[in-house]
């Protein structure tokens, strides 16, 4: 019998209190905990040694008492990362991407964390069983080894790698690699043909794209983590001699390079929330100033590719202009890429959201959502507009643009909470769709034993938000089930009703699993985006309480069942929730929360902050914004009332939501609720804002986070498992 209780120790770690007064707009404020934020955190944030001892001591006690309190739960978090492993296909091949001469492959290996990326004669059957093969036999395969992360993840406790790019020339890769968490890339240089790193390394890039064979453009993190300059790089130089190609002075932009598919352009793209700009350099001129696509401007959003083909030589532009709140696609030539010249080439169609588009010599295509549902849209030049069909109640799409740009074919990701991952090509010219590979799951999986249902929830006014749900079909309706309910509701991200392999160790032991499709996503267009911003922020609790109220209300599960979820700004969502309506649920699980709103966007020091007063207001100038978000802030708002059980996580070298917002939630809460339910918060002292990397080590942090909801829901299937 497995033992499920957390058993809280006799005492819990008290945070000192050390009170300090911030006055704006007239109002003082006391903060008792803001001593938890470090005055080296930027340097805490890139090595956490350099953590101040007294804050050090602090979170390591609460993390002694997270362990303590869940000790009971251990062996069931083992069993728990055990289904989940055993639903990972361990030795695993990704399908080739076509590029020049060669075939670009990544594969994961029997107990690899990390993948292998290597390459192969453009003319091999990888269909025929390649999968199997060994890294390196090349005498069989003309297999050519790239990179393999898991020998230079080394002994790393932590290592993330992000830039795997090849030059066009095929002789170099480019690689990149953050062993901190704090998101600090180091950007290397590998000579394919001997497998060796050249002696350069750039520092704090956070993108780059490949010019020519010789050139490369990149973005380096400032001192506040923000990407304020675009580097030019040829291969050989010393990166102290690179040219500043672009500096941003306005600090609440970030750059971002890119390389057009036709390989024509590199585009530099400078933006925040609500504005964009974008300029282009001629890959075949280096020396060629840059041009300017069309300046920003409050509220005006766009993006850029190049498409030329026989009919001439143009750039295609995904915006908001002309009112056209959910984004249309705009063709104009390349002489003339001035927003006065910019023609329809799809009209504006409103509830149809343009999330991203891809261009191809012969085929433009984009990813919309309408009603919460992805879309796949294509045109040809005979203008003929088509759309691929789906049939599932809810799904998620992805398109898997590739790299070559003459070609007619593409691939695009389907998945719902039922049906695990599948890849497809489909043929523009022919109309011929071809299944290519589905996710295997190792441990076996019947869609068929689940159900998936899109359910509507009515919101305080009057609002429909969408609420997708997963369960097995063996669980009872009947009020009796448990439920993990989701959220995000920021920033226009849409959560998409997609396969997670995971949510089945919930979903098999009788939990309703939820995803609330809250405002301040973009499920049902930029509107519903924009009904969630500045003071409208509150109109995302208000949802993710009625999503809440509608599955107890329709029998899916109780109050008392009802664990909630959030991440970063869910954390917020997740936050304010509990903080409106603790009565409503049985726990909380709060990842990286973004919870000490008001103190964090008053802030212009810290690294996202400029950037985020378009999401939520600037709080220095307007008192107005003060008010709004002093308003909802889950920090601001703690008081002496019972809370449900919550589950806190931290990361000491986020960039994204510094670790102190939630240490500083979990203290106050824990000096002010009335209340003997568990309050937990576990830091992790070596990673950042997600936590523990590679394919397996990132389970313990699933398992420990469902382990939670399994016992403060108490669901009798559990306490009697093996």
């Amino acid at each position: 019998q497995l033992k499920l209780r957390i058993s809280l120790p006799e005492s819990a770690p008290v945070a000192e209190k050390i009170p300090v007064e911030q006055t704006a707009h007239g109002i003082t404020r006391s903060d008792d905990y803001a001593w938890l934020r470090a005055d080296n955190w930027q340097e805490a944030m890139r090595d956490p040694d350099k953590l101040p001892h007294k804050i050090k001591t602090y979170l390591e006690a609460e993390n002694d008492y997270c362990a303590e309190a869940m000790q009971y739960t251990e062996q069931l978090q083992e069993a728990l990362v055990a289904e989940m492993r055993g639903r990972i296909q361990e030795q695993d091949e990704e399908l080739p991407v076509l590029d020049g001469a060669y075939a670009y492959c990544e594969r994961y290996v029997e107990g690899g964390e990390h993948p292998i990326y290597y390459r192969t004669d453009r003319s091999f059957d990888h269909a025929a069983g390649k999968a199997n093969s060994n890294v390196g036999d090349k005498a069989d395969h003309n297999e050519e080894l790239l990179i393999d992360i898991n020998s230079e993840a080394g002994e790393h406790e932590y290592f993330s790698h992000y830039l795997v790019e090849h030059s066009p020339d095929h002789k170099t890769l480019a690689w990149s690699c953050d062993t901190s968490g704090a998101e600090y890339y180091r950007l290397f240089f590998r000579d394919i043909a001997s497998g060796q790193d050249s002696a350069t390394v750039i520092e704090d890039v956070e993108s780059a794209a490949w010019a020519n064979d010789s050139t490369i453009y990149y973005t380096r993190v400032d001192e506040n983590h923000r990407t304020s300059k675009v580097f030019r790089h040829v291969i050989g130089s010393d990166p102290a001699e690179d040219e500043l190609i672009y500096h941003e002075k306005d600090n609440r932009f970030y750059c971002d390079v890119e390389r057009s598919r036709s390989g024509k352009y590199i585009f530099i793209s400078t933006g925040m929330d609500t504005q964009d700009e974008v300029w282009c350099i001629a890959i075949d001129d280096p020396e060629s100033k840059m041009q300017l696509i069309e300046p920003r401007s409050e509220g005006f959003e766009y993006s850029v590719d190049h498409w030329v083909n026989d009919t001439g030589d143009f750039f295609i532009i995904l915006s908001n202009c002309d009112e056209a709140k959910d984004f249309k696609l705009s063709v104009t030539s390349v002489n003339q890429p001035g927003r006065e010249h910019w023609s329809d080439f799809q009209a504006y169609k409103p509830g149809c959201m343009i999330h991203s588009f891809e261009v191809y010599r012969d085929w433009v295509m984009w990813l919309a959502v309408e009603n919460a549902l992805p879309a796949i849209y294509f045109v040809g030049s005979d203008g003929k507009v088509s759309k691929l069909a789906f049939e599932e109640e809810a799904y998620s799409l992805g398109l898997d643009a590739g790299l070559e740009y003459d070609v007619s074919l593409f691939r695009f990701d389907y998945s719902s909470p039922t049906t695990p991952w599948q890849t497809w090509e489909y043929d523009c010219a022919t109309a011929q769709r071809r299944h290519l590979k589905s996710q295997v799951i190792p441990s076996g999986h019947d869609p068929s034993d689940y159900i998936t249902r899109r359910v509507s929830a009515q919101s305080h006014d009057g609002a429909e938000v969408p609420v997708t749900l997963l369960h097995h079909k063996d669980t009872k309706i009947d009020g009796t089930a448990p439920c993990l309910l989701y959220g995000y509701g920021s920033y226009g991200s849409s959560v998409p009703a997609g396969f997670s392999s995971n949510r089945l160790s919930l979903v098999d032991r009788g939990f309703v699993y939820a995803i609330a499709h809250v405002r301040g996503g973009e499920e049902k267009g930029r509107d519903w985006y924009e009904q969630a911003r500045f003071a409208g922020k509150v109109n995302s609790f208000h949802d993710f309480i009625a999503a809440a109220e509608v599955l107890i209300e329709n029998q899916y599960t109780a109050s008392a069942n009802v664990v909630i979820h959030g991440a970063s700004a869910g954390g917020l969502l997740v936050g304010a929730t509990v903080n409106m309506r603790p009565d409503l649920f049985a726990g909380v699980i709060a990842d990286v929360p973004f919870v000490d709103v008001l103190n964090t966007i008053i802030d212009d020091s810290l690294p996202l902050t400029p950037g985020e007063w378009s999401q939520w207001g600037n709080p220095i100038e307007s008192e107005e914004s003060y008010h709004a978000i002093a308003g909802y802030s889950p920090y601001d708002h703690v008081e002496a009332k019972e809370y449900p059980s919550m589950l806190v996580t931290a990361g000491v070298s986020d960039p994204r939501v510094t670790y102190w917002e939630p240490a500083k939630w979990v203290a106050k809460l824990r000096d002010l609720k009335k209340d003997s339910n568990p309050l937990m918060l576990k830091t992790n002292m070596s990673s950042g804002h997600y936590g523990k990397t590679g394919r397996f080590a990132m389970l313990e942090d699933y398992a420990l986070s469902y382990a939670f909801a399994l016992v403060v829901t108490e669901l009798p299937a559990v306490l009697t498992a093996d």
